[in-house]
């Protein structure tokens, strides 16, 4: 049974940060959506709650240099709402819009999702595809992470005790880039994903394939950024040899476990599958920006 916690809703980050500083068993609260339902199950027993969603500079999105900064808080409905950001990063809004249902977007947002730290996280792969980092914020001042880089395992992180996650950031965009997200889930929705696969790709005038990055996710402790994958498509056109190349790089990464959502065997062959079709949408991408 859930015990009473105190609840804390600062106005500034930098009480946020003196809150977490001075109560190590505090824990930030973003969307709360799978907070709530930790503590629900006792898989979570904090001092207290620090709500992270009245503080204004943590919410909405915003131009960062040529890119943009998404706040901590910022709920994951909120990103289809900003059209620059929508077209600059389809995959990424995707994403995060698989997660739950509209209600629970309503409140989860992606940075909740990456420091919850499941390896099924659907916003995860495709930040790391598009080389994602994160603003940490702690006592010992601000660093700037690779997303790829905050989690570190189920359910744990890379964050030090009272660091939270302020904003999540996204590069520029140029013509001929794209990305894309894709899943595998055993119902239409609301469900988990049994593997993900996350791309981003850069193409040359000529059409050869300049830059890539797959992610995939679900088949192992963390998200894995397959570098093997992105580099058998670079310098190509994408033609079926250089894509089963990829695909067979992200066979070779997945280290998936065997339950009764999905098999070892299933998983990886999936990864494969996921990684061609999510290339292939981000191929159409950067062909309408070019």
């Amino acid at each position: 049974m859930m015990a009473t916690l105190a609840f804390h809703a600062p106005k500034t980050l930098d009480e946020a940060i003196a809150l977490l500083a001075v109560d190590p068993r505090a824990i930030p609260l973003a969307g709360g959506t799978d907070l709530i339902v930790q503590l629900r199950s006792d898989r979570l027993e904090p001092s207290a709650i620090i709500d992270l969603k009245r503080i204004e500079k943590l919410s909405g999105v915003r131009r960062h240099g040529d890119g943009f900064a998404i706040g901590a808080a910022t709920p994951c409905t909120a990103l289809k709402e900003d059209a620059e950001l929508a077209a600059a990063w389809p995959g990424v809004v995707e994403a995060a819009n698989l997660i739950g249902s509209v209600q629970v977007r309503n409140r989860a947002t992606m940075a909740g999702n990456l420091c919850n730290a499941s390896p099924a996280a659907d916003s995860v792969p495709a930040l790391v595809a598009a080389g994602a980092t994160c603003l940490v914020v702690g006592t010992g001042g601000e660093r700037e992470v690779p997303v790829k880089d905050i989690p570190t395992g189920p359910g744990k992180t890379s964050l030090k005790p009272g660091e939270v996650v302020a904003e999540i950031r996204l590069p520029g965009r140029v013509g001929g880039e794209g990305d894309a997200y894709l899943r595998s889930i055993p119902r239409t929705e609301m469900d988990i994903a049994v593997v993900g696969a996350g791309a981003n790709l850069a193409f040359g005038p000529d059409g050869t394939c300049t830059a890539a990055r797959i992610a995939v996710g679900a088949v192992a402790p963390t998200v894995v950024l397959v570098n093997e994958a992105g580099e058998a498509l670079v310098g190509t056109r994408l033609d079926d040899t250089a894509l089963e190349k990829m695909a067979e790089a992200v066979r070779s990464a997945c280290n998936p476990i065997d339950d009764k959502r999905g098999t070892v065997e299933y998983r990886t062959a999936m990864a494969g599958v996921l990684a061609k079709r999510v290339v292939a949408i981000a191929r159409d991408r950067a062909g309408e920006k070019a």
